[in-house]
């Protein structure tokens, strides 16, 4: 039987066979790994600490807006009323004495001349507003 080239041949020299089954490892695996996962959660909710107590600040009041509107003509309107040149510095002292110090929003027309706005920012400042702002409109293009 030596020359048989047959499948069955040499049957008493067939060694076992080596492999290990991982199915049964695995399936063993996974449960660990399912019991990890749900009593993970359970581990970090079982310490106590005792947290230290903290009071809440207010927030600070958001200081008012004084809007000061000038026409082409160098009128002045008061938070949208009509008041003279010469009240305007009193006006100024009076909302720089506020606390919070209202801020002062700037809104001019395209045509009003810088001088007057000088003019404005400079009362502004002697008075001490410390917050000034121009207030513009982006949809007007000429």
């Amino acid at each position: 039987m030596m020359g048989s080239g047959g499948f069955g041949g040499d049957n008493h020299h067939t060694q076992p066979m080596a492999e290990i089954n991982t199915t049964p490892m695995v399936d063993v695996m996974l449960v660990l790994l399912v019991i990890f996962i749900i009593t993970a959660p359970l581990l970090t909710h079982s310490i106590k600490i005792d947290l230290p107590q903290a009071g809440s600040q207010s927030t600070p009041e958001k200081p008012d807006i004084v809007s000061l509107s000038i026409n082409a003509e160098g009128k002045l309107f008061w938070n949208d009323a009509a008041f003279e040149d010469t009240e305007l510095a009193l006006r100024l002292e009076q909302e720089a004495q506020k606390q919070p110090q209202p801020e002062l929003h700037i809104r001019a027309e395209r045509v009003t001349p810088y001088q007057k706005l000088a003019e404005i920012m400079s009362a502004a400042q002697s008075a001490g507003i410390a917050k000034i702002g121009f207030i513009t409109d982006p949809t007007q293009k000429k």
